[in-house]
């Protein structure tokens, strides 16, 4: 079993106590695997690290790797999943979790991420598709016209929310409530 790491946002740099599981969980540091989850906003040339906020967070904090891999659809499928195999540590970055979703799902990386070894971290929509359910809510995403559940990578059996900064009665009513009719909350 991998360990796994679910985050929210970090609008400066990760805290100590962090800093301190990850240097202890990630030892083996010769590959990092970035999934994107807006895998379709990119063109031209690969990305640059330096312009991926997931990245600047783990070089910060002095985790560094022998090799780099950011996968989206410039990438063949075939060569995502074999990084995906060799990764030290898969980063589900964030973005659209939808999006994030359905490139996972046609690019076939879900089950070759769960078989990983891998440490596996996600920040924000990569950390809702780690979970077992989540949900795109019509209340908290104005773009949605319905409260939709998709399915996780369910590395963990729990719902997850990244940015739970609504009120309470719409958190429970918009999240907690229709998660509550698919799995115990």
């Amino acid at each position: 079993m991998s360990t796994h790491y679910y985050f929210s946002w970090f609008n400066d740099i990760f805290p100590e106590k962090l800093v301190e599981r990850l240097h202890e969980d990630i030892t083996d540091r010769k590959s990092l695997v970035m999934i994107s989850a807006e895998p379709s906003d990119y063109e031209g040339e690969q990305v640059n690290f330096e312009d991926i906020t997931e990245w600047t967070w783990l070089t910060q904090v002095i985790l560094s790797f022998d090799e780099y891999h950011f996968i989206d659809y410039r990438i063949r499928k075939e060569k995502a999943q074999q990084w995906i195999r060799g990764a030290s540590v898969i980063f589900l970055c964030g973005g659209d979790p939808v999006q994030q979703q359905e490139f996972l799902a046609e690019y076939e990386l879900s089950d070759v991420i769960k078989h990983s070894k891998a440490v596996i971290l996600g920040a924000s929509a990569g950390a809702l598709n780690m979970a077992a359910k989540w949900i795109s809510s019509k209340d908290a995403t104005p773009r949605d016209e319905t409260t939709t559940i998709y399915e996780g990578l369910s590395f963990n059996h729990f719902a997850y929310e990244s940015h739970a900064r609504r009120d309470y009665g719409t958190f429970v009513e918009g999240y907690l409530f229709p998660l509550s009719e698919e799995m115990h909350v």
